[in-house]
């Protein structure tokens, strides 16, 4: 659920990164025609970010993309070597952008921003509320069967922004740390925590309840905690 925004007293230099912006409309993957919205352009001038993302950006199944917790889609450039020496035949296409984003930065990562807290982009708020879940699509953009498992295991899936305050936003702009949640995890150690088998109940209770996670994410959570405790041996008193 979306977090208050509380004025912030003078103190360190708070991180700040570049960015880079991108937007497309849907179009047909290469093999299947299924049309999908990975494919994006570089933004080369300010357009208007909304609670549901970028003004004339599109994503084809709104059933997984798409909406106020899915609003704008942050993946880490410095990823896209890891994927290179990985899938060397993919290698010029990995460029950002390309793997459906709509903000890059090869100055953050995963282990730099942490769920719950806020950003400022521009006039925009922006809060960090679940990492990207990635499918098949990637695997046929690219046309290397087994990429989007191998950032599932590496940890590299980048994340989702919600918009707290929209705003128009521009190439020229930065991202910076507005209100630091240091108490919650980071994307990486959620990542961590939501794939790591077998799975720990304290550590999933706490991502759970972590405050600004994505709704629908807590519910998956949820779920795997009931069914953790449902697995649990029961306890019995001695005759």
């Amino acid at each position: 659920m979306p977090t208050t925004i509380m004025p912030q007293p003078p103190g360190p230099a708070r991180p700040t990164a570049r960015v880079a912006l991108f937007a497309g409309t849907a179009r047909p993957l290469p093999e299947s025609g299924r049309l999908s919205g990975i494919f994006k352009e570089a933004l080369a001038a300010a357009v208007h970010l909304g609670p549901e993302g970028l003004a004339g950006d599109e994503q084809a199944d709104l059933r997984v993309h798409g909406g106020p917790e899915k609003a704008v889609h942050m993946y880490p450039a410095r990823h896209y070597r890891l994927l290179a020496r990985a899938f060397p035949a993919a290698a010029p296409l990995l460029q950002p952008g390309s793997i459906g984003e709509n903000l890059s930065s090869d100055e953050l990562d995963e282990h730099d921003v942490r769920v719950g807290e806020v950003w400022r982009l521009g006039p925009a708020l922006l809060q960090p509320c679940q990492p990207r879940n990635p499918c098949w699509k990637i695997d046929e953009r690219f046309g290397c069967r087994g990429m989007a498992a191998y950032i599932v295991e590496q940890r590299i899936t980048g994340w989702y922004f919600r918009v707290l305050r929209c705003g128009p936003v521009g190439p020229q702009d930065r991202i910076e740390l507005e209100q630091p949640a240091p108490q919650a995890p980071t994307l990486r150690e959620a990542l961590e925590i939501w794939h790591t088998q077998p799975a720990q109940q304290a550590s999933l209770r706490r991502l759970a309840d972590t405050p600004g996670i994505a709704t629908h994410w807590r519910a998956r959570i949820e779920q795997r905690l009931e069914w953790l405790r449902a697995q649990a041996p029961r306890a019995t008193t001695p005759v």
